[in-house]
């Protein structure tokens, strides 16, 4: 179908009230070492049918070891020859770059077209993908779209490829067994209970810290503990329930470790005394401040935030260290951190699931590394569960995660670890 052609469809179907959405996506890959370069040539010829047929048109650039293409069409059939080059094991590391949506092609007389930056020269193709536009405005670096083609051309982002390996290349094999403790006995007639959680280096095989993590007393969500609270009751449940975890932590012989607690950012505020109040659980459970990190999370907004920065200085006075928690998710992260430093935060699980392929996750967590990196603020992360986003976050400069990839929460109890370690070739 002839780009003319095309348009009309289009106009048609606006006018009959059915308009097409037409999607962009643009993607990075990386060819595998056992594909022949002069293979391209055959590969295209077929994307450029399949994209005809489709009503998907794009350009493709090759830099002899990266990919870079960018389809334009009607949004489902974009998103299904997505998906099939996802799943093409020719190429490897496939990164989602961009999906925006635009009201007419950028580039709508190319079904398939493909530039080999090392036959040409830079600013030779550059001008030519301009020429290509078929838009009723002038294709300029204005473009977004654009603009990531010439970063690609002029390879400026290279330093930011992690080139991970696939994920069957590690295996994750527990070391040693879970231990639990009695909570009965550990602080009887409790209305709560807690499940513990490791933070580790697993490079190192070390557990940096342990996290308690509230649950009913039945071993519920905190979702259904708290769901029963209202009010100030809520925040003094809150504040009372850390007697539990420093006694099951007691009893469960983490006396010696970094323990990790949390606590809604208005309970510092709506109790009166709190920070002294938590002080008065750590000795009498044998704990000293210092062991003890105090884990904020953003999904709270904070209506006193004087009152609360001022708390959070008093505990960090008296030697427990803070953190954010679940960095990235909630109200005010970028504001906390303007107002006060913790001495780390913990990026959200919505904002590392499977960043080893969304080009827009990758930037906003390397932006937060080098944020983090300027104001001496540890970073770590939570809810790692594939070996994809471990791999890729670990190249970019994290050591320290959370996740059910490594151990899952063990209710009264602290779980074993499943350290990785690297396959060795037969």
């Amino acid at each position: 179908m002839c780009y003319m052609a095309r348009h009309l469809l289009g106009l048609v179907l606006t006018l009959s009230g059915h308009k097409i959405m037409l999607t962009t996506i643009i993607y990075r890959s990386h060819l595998c070492d056992n594909v022949a370069v002069k293979s391209l040539e055959g590969m295209v010829a077929s994307a450029n049918l399949k994209n005809g047929m489709a009503d998907v048109t794009g350009i493709l650039l090759f830099n002899g070891t990266h990919f870079f293409q960018l389809l334009e069409g009607p949004e489902d059939q974009v998103k299904a020859i997505y998906r099939t080059i996802c799943e093409d094991k020719r190429h490897y590391n496939v990164v989602e770059l961009l999906c925006d949506y635009a009201p007419a092609r950028r580039f709508g007389k190319v079904g398939m077209e493909i530039f080999d930056l090392r036959e040409h020269d830079r600013d030779e193709v550059l001008q030519t993908i301009l020429d290509k536009g078929t838009s009723r405005y002038q294709l300029t670096w204005n473009d977004r779209a654009l603009q990531f083609f010439r970063t690609f051309v002029e390879a400026t982002e290279k330093e930011n490829y992690f080139e991970i390996p696939p994920a069957d290349s590690w295996e994750f094999i527990p070391t040693g067994s879970a231990r639990h403790a009695d909570p009965q006995l550990a602080f009887k007639d409790a209305d709560c209970g807690f499940a513990f959680q490791p933070i580790i280096d697993p490079l190192s095989q070390e557990i940096v810290s342990v996290e308690a993590l509230v649950r009913t007393a039945g071993g519920g969500s905190p979702k259904e503990y708290f769901d029963r609270l209202s009010g100030d009751e809520l925040y003094q449940a809150d504040l009372d329930s850390k007697k539990v975890a420093f006694a099951l932590a007691k009893d469960l012989g983490l006396s010696e470790q970094t323990l990790a607690i949390n606590l809604l950012p208005m309970t510092l505020v709506n109790i009166p005394d709190a920070s002294h109040k938590l002080l008065q659980m750590i000795e009498q459970n044998g704990l000293v401040p210092e062991q003890v990190i105090v884990e904020f999370t953003e999904n709270e907004v904070i209506s006193q935030f004087s009152a609360f920065t001022q708390s959070v200085r008093d505990l960090k006075a008296s030697g427990i260290s803070v953190s954010i928690d679940h960095f990235g998710a909630g109200y005010a992260g970028l504001q906390l951190l303007a107002r006060f430093q913790p001495d780390r935060i913990k990026i959200s699980q919505e904002l590392i699931r499977d960043v080893h392929k969304s080009g827009p996750r990758q930037a906003i967590i390397q932006a937060l590394i080098k944020c983090c990196a300027s104001l001496e603020i540890a970073v770590s992360v939570v809810g790692v569960e594939k070996a994809e986003e471990w791999m890729w976050l670990e190249s970019a400069g994290i050591f320290h995660f959370q996740g059910h990839l490594f151990a899952e929460p063990c209710f009264c109890g602290v779980p074993a670890v499943a350290w990785p370690e690297k396959k060795t070739a037969l």
